[in-house]
């Protein structure tokens, strides 16, 4: 037999001049096929060589007759039973004779792996130890026996007959990719013919609803977990793409019909600010969709704009009413103001960043303002209640699957975003010196790693998913944020778990358990609100903006001031004690006392009290001066208008008065008549306020000698 390359490549289409002569081959079979099984397939080689007697013919007929045993003769005419088999000689042709076989032809046909040739498999020359070891390497990142099984057959097999050799360790990521390509080139041939023509087998047998799909991701699978194994072992130095392959949305930048100057501004913008997020690609989805909803906005209003550099004030107006009264896909409601006040912001910048850089076919001007931005109500954040988050967390205890139950629990008690514990490193959890655990939370929105301290509870759930991720030892993914190669925590089978997977089915599952569902059916509650919850429970703890700061990743203190300005116990308290509670039977004193008794207070002055109550605090009352009036220029506290104490202050007016007599008794032994008259105007001033108190004053006074030092 003689072979040549018939394109260029190693592993590409051979040209056969002839079929092994039949006496190698039944030499072959008399070697390394058992006694039952060598007449049938020497009756196989002479009926396809009787049908196909030069290879070269085989090789370029068309597919639907290169299959040939799928059509069954008659019973009983196969001396031996059964049709006519191909595959055992093809299989014999390709790794013992390196007779490279197109891809083509292996996954239209019912597929025999030469791993499942117990007839011959030490002649075929494929190292039937090192695939057990594949096999048991698999099941070691999480796959089952069966499936580890199943995937390695169906994809390794097809490799090793379109290489033409029989070694295991020769695959290369060249060979990864050929596969993946012939592949989606079979799939789109199903698109568009009879899917029976390529299948013998599966007549008289029920196909299923989707049979191109089925194909397509039954043989997506098959590839990726080979793909996994050879870059876990060590043989391909690529990762398999996950379970939303990363770049696939890059092929989308910009919808059909784009004009190409266009298209060619949106990619390079794109791709600049791709490589500036650090492959966070969910920012630059952003920049993507409001660009295509503005470019198809341009196709269909104004198709003779070829560029964005025609695009005009004028059109940026007409931009800005279509999309007010645009829609959302799945709620059919008007588009949310966030969501518009996103589009014409990142729109702003397109323009801005463009024309900065002085680029072509950009417009070069100004076409929106921070006028054209929709303003939005600035809200508390959204904490869960009490009640809610015990109901919520009882129902989570409950889910069945570990991954999930111990995101949503991490969520809980470390208030961490979804992306952050989704991408939590094997080596995330350790301790403070005296044994509380302590979370590395990785680089997220914030751009900084953090170290916060993490409930028993959460530490308990997460413990075991770190064990078993080291213990399946899968190579590290390249995680851009890192910039270097993590070997994660919520992996299974080599890929991330999703954070749909993580959060968003886990939590319909629980809230659905615990009765937290809206009118429409959907949770009431989101991972998001874990981290608000977190963030209201250490400022109602009094916990300092420093540490919420710091245990939630914000940069500024803007965020965290809301918690503190929402849930300070004490300015409540005080708030409560100063204006709510007068009512109930607290006393108030003071030059300010009357205008609040009778509601004189402007209501800039009462929102400023509210928000501001503790920082007008003295040390025997409080001054209700506000800020627009200045500085206080004098220090006549007891006697200014602004002026205002309560009951809560008795014990220090008591306390001052008695300083004040001590003080006056002291001037009078010394003769000092003007500080005597100083003195007891105050201890005059401080008895008054007392008795508006409803106070006693005269049982705390203390006529004490002089005073040390003076």
């Amino acid at each position: 037999m003689t072979a040549a390359a018939a394109n260029e490549g190693p592993f590409e289409t051979p040209v056969v001049v002839d079929h092994v002569d039949r006496t190698t081959y039944r030499a072959w079979l008399w070697r390394h096929v058992t006694p039952g099984a060598r007449y049938s397939r020497l009756y196989n080689y002479d009926d396809f060589v009787a049908r196909w007697p030069r290879l070269t013919d085989w090789f370029a007929a068309p597919l639907a007759q290169r299959t040939f045993d799928a059509d069954r003769p008659v019973p009983g005419q196969h001396p031996h039973g059964g049709a006519s088999v191909i595959m055992p000689y093809l299989s014999y042709l390709s790794l013992v004779h390196g007779v490279g076989l197109d891809y083509e032809v292996l996954f239209a046909r019912t597929f025999a792996s030469p791993f499942t040739d117990s007839a011959a498999p030490t002649g075929l020359g494929v190292g039937l130890g090192l695939f057990e070891r594949h096999v048991s390497r698999l099941e070691q990142l999480g796959y089952t026996a069966a499936s580890a099984r199943t995937d390695l057959k169906a994809a390794v097999g097809r490799l090793l007959l379109h290489r033409g050799d029989p070694d295991l360790a020769a695959i290369t990521m060249a060979d990864i990719d050929e596969i993946r390509r012939a592949a989606d080139t079979f799939t789109e041939r199903l698109r568009h013919e009879p899917i029976r023509e390529f299948y013998g087998r599966s007549r008289g047998k029920r196909l299923p609803a989707d049979p191109v799909e089925s194909f397509r991701r039954t043989v997506a699978k098959r590839i990726n977990a080979t793909h996994l194994l050879l870059f876990t072992i060590g043989q391909v130095d690529m990762a398999p793409p996950g379970r939303v392959d990363a770049g696939s949305w890059t092929s989308r930048l910009a919808p059909d019909g784009t004009q190409p100057r266009m298209r060619a501004v949106i990619e390079r913008y794109l791709g600049l600010h791709l490589e500036a997020n650090l492959g966070r690609e969910q920012s630059v989805r952003h920049f993507r969709d409001a660009l295509r909803r503005l470019v198809l906005w341009l196709r269909e209003e104004h198709p003779e704009v070829t560029s964005f550099e025609q695009l005009t004030r004028e059109h940026a107006e007409q931009f800005l009413r279509w999309l007010g009264e645009q829609t959302g896909q799945q709620t059919g409601l008007p588009l949310a103001l966030s969501t518009r006040r996103s589009i014409v912001t990142l729109l702003a910048r397109f323009v801005s960043e463009t024309a900065s850089w002085g680029w072509d076919d950009v417009p070069g001007r100004v076409l929106f303002t921070r006028g054209d931005i929709p303003k939005i109500a600035k809200t508390v954040p959204r904490f869960i209640p009490d009640h809610e988050l015990v109901a919520l967390m009882d129902a989570v205890e409950q889910l069945t699957d570990p991954y999930q139950r111990a995101a949503l629990i991490v969520a809980r008690w470390s208030g961490a975003r979804r992306d952050e514990i989704r991408r939590l490193e094997v080596n995330c959890l350790d301790t403070y010196p005296d044994g509380h655990p302590r979370l590395r939370i990785p680089v997220g929105k914030g751009y900084t790693e953090r170290s916060i301290p993490l409930h028993p509870d959460a530490a308990a759930v997460l413990r075991p998913l770190i064990e078993l991720a080291r213990a399946r030892g899968a190579r590290g993914l390249y995680d851009p944020s890192a910039d270097r190669a993590v070997e994660h925590v919520f992996t299974v089978r080599g890929k991330l778990l999703s954070k749909g997977f993580l959060f968003d089915l886990s939590l319909k599952a629980a809230c659905t358990a615990a009765g937290l569902l809206d009118s429409r059916g959907r949770p009431t509650v989101s991972a998001h609100r874990f981290r608000h919850t977190i963030g209201t429970q250490l400022a109602e703890g009094g916990a300092r903006l420093q540490t919420i700061m710091a245990v939630l990743g914000h940069r500024t203190p803007h965020m965290s001031l809301i918690y503190a300005s929402l849930s300070d116990p004490i300015v409540k308290q005080q708030y409560q004690d100063a204006l709510d509670r007068k009512l109930d039977g607290v006393s108030l004193a003071g030059p300010a006392a009357q205008a609040m008794r009778e509601h004189r207070l402007d209501p800039q002055a009462v929102s400023w009290l509210q928000t501001n109550f503790l920082k007008t605090e003295l040390e025997l009352g409080h001054c209700l001066r506000l800020p627009a009036e200045g500085p206080c220029e004098c220090d006549l506290v007891l006697t200014c208008s602004k002026f205002l104490t309560t009951s809560d202050y008795a014990p220090r007016l008591r306390q001052r008065l008695a300083t004040e007599h001590t003080l006056i008794a002291d001037a009078a032994t010394r003769g000092w008549d003007r500080e005597v008259e100083r003195h007891q105007r105050t201890a005059d001033r401080l008895t008054s306020l007392l008795k508006d108190l409803g106070e006693e004053p005269d049982a705390c006074i203390h006529h004490g000698g002089p005073i040390a030092g003076l």
